[in-house]
């Protein structure tokens, strides 16, 4: 195989597997992220529940200050009948006792409906502790998970990275330009072999002429369709298919 073809291969290597590992990395940031978001939902959903909790005991003591208010005024109406001497007062002041009487009927029936639920907040408050509990238990494994994997990528991206410019260096400055514009462009895949007549990159024919410049591999060959580097190997089929 033409020297500058197997250089340029060893680095298109190199380059994907850096380009791989940038990959996962870039990946985990939003990972580690979303664990958080689900971690913070879980915690704002049990700070709900326990809201609802208070709010609904703060309605049932709001309502029971007014079933006392209104029995300290029958107390009072009830005393007051009993000092007057007047019918018309006295009628009165039962149909303000009757009043207080049927509003307390009312604020007790809202009382047990408040009670109901304060019963089911006080579920959903045991329920989004141990949901917050099981959320924050999986996130910490996971998060641990991801700063492990991080580590090691960061290790291994280092290693990758660290001949990678010698690598490179060996390859002629003029091919090398066009070999990284194109591996830019083409998504990593720059140097490809040639296989029944095709560019193994875009899959378009290769000129007959440039499928024997590729057999002599004594000059670089691109495809003239999507400007990849061409190569053939030993196994290779340079014959066009149907």
């Amino acid at each position: 195989m033409f020297d500058v073809i197997e250089k340029l291969l060893v680095l298109q290597d190199r380059d994907r597997r850096i380009a791989q590992m940038r990959e996962e990395l870039a990946r985990i940031g939003p990972q580690r992220a979303l664990l958080k978001t689900q971690a913070a939902v879980a915690q704002a959903t049990l700070d709900a529940a326990k809201q609802s909790v208070m709010r609904l005991e703060s309605e049932r003591k709001k309502l029971e200050l007014e079933v006392e208010a209104k029995k300290q005024l029958i107390e009072r109406y009830a005393n007051q009948q009993f000092q007057t001497r007047k019918n018309e007062e006295y009628r009165a002041l039962s149909h303000e006792i009757e009043t207080c009487q049927a509003g307390i009927a009312t604020i007790e029936d809202q009382e047990i409906e408040i009670m109901e639920q304060s019963e089911l907040a006080q579920k959903q408050v045991k329920a989004a502790v141990q949901t917050l509990a099981e959320t924050n238990r999986l996130a910490e494994e996971e998060l641990r998970g991801l700063a492990g994997a991080e580590l090691n990528l960061q290790n291994d991206l280092a290693q990758l990275e660290s001949n990678r410019a010698e690598l490179a260096s060996a390859v002629d400055a003029g091919v090398r330009s066009r070999y990284e514009r194109l591996f830019k462009s083409k998504g990593g895949k720059v140097v490809v072999g040639v296989e029944h007549g095709a560019c193994g990159g875009c899959h378009m024919r290769v000129p007959a002429q440039s499928l024997v410049l590729c057999r002599a591999a004594e000059e670089i060959v691109t495809c003239e369709n999507c400007a990849r580097i061409l190569y053939f190997a030993s196994g290779m089929d340079l014959t066009l298919g149907d």
